[in-house]
C-alpha cells in the first residue's frame, strides 16, 4: 500500500476532543463529495462503532445500510484506524485510512493517511478517469476541507 494521501491540520482543542468529534460527531462534519460517495444512492448518515473490530457505515434515509470498513485501530484521542470501501469495489478491494491526534501546546495536529489507492487499478469509476498525481492529489484536497470542517465545527459555541 505505497499509494497515499496525507494530510494534517491543527485544532484549538484536546485530542480527546478531537477524537470524538471525528467519531461520534462525524455527521456534523462530514461534507459529502460527488466524487468520492461510498454508493449511488447518495450522501447518508455516518456511524462509527467505537471499539476494533467496528463497523464504519453509512445509512440511507430509506434505511439501507452499506458497510463502507471496519475500525482497525480504535485509541481514543491518540488513534483511528478504518478501512474504507466504495460499493463499486470488487470483494478483495479497501484502502485504509489512518488518522493521527497528538497535542501540540494547546492544540491537537490531526494527520489523515489514506492508504492503498494502488490497489484500485486506473480505470476503476472510483478514480473518475484521473490518474495517478492528478488523482491523490483531489483526493488530498477533499481530506483538507473534510479536517477543516472538523476544526470549524469545534470552533463553534
Amino acid at each position: 500500500m505505497s499509494s497515499r494521501v496525507m494530510v494534517a491540520l491543527r485544532i484549538a482543542a484536546t485530542p480527546e476532543r478531537v477524537f470524538e468529534a471525528f467519531t461520534r460527531d462525524i455527521n456534523s462534519w462530514w461534507r459529502p463529495n460527488p466524487m468520492f460517495r461510498f454508493t449511488q444512492a447518495g450522501p447518508g448518515m455516518l456511524a462509527i462503532e467505537p471499539l476494533v473490530g467496528g463497523r464504519f457505515t453509512e445509512t440511507q434515509a430509506d434505511g439501507t445500510e452499506f458497510e463502507i470498513g471496519k475500525v482497525t485501530h480504535w485509541e481514543p484521542g491518540v488513534r483511528l484506524g478504518l478501512t474504507w470501501r466504495q460499493a463499486s469495489f470488487i470483494d478483495d478491494q479497501s484502502t485504509l485510512v489512518d488518522v493521527r491526534f497528538e497535542a501540540i501546546g494547546t492544540e491537537t495536529r490531526v494527520t489523515v493517511e489514506h492508504l492503498g489507492w494502488d490497489s484500485i487499478p486506473a480505470p476503476h469509476a472510483a478514480r473518475h478517469g484521473m490518474v495517478g498525481i492528478q488523482f491523490l492529489k483531489r483526493h488530498g484536497e477533499w481530506w483538507r476541507d473534510l479536517l477543516a470542517a472538523v476544526k470549524a465545527d469545534l470552533s463553534r459555541p
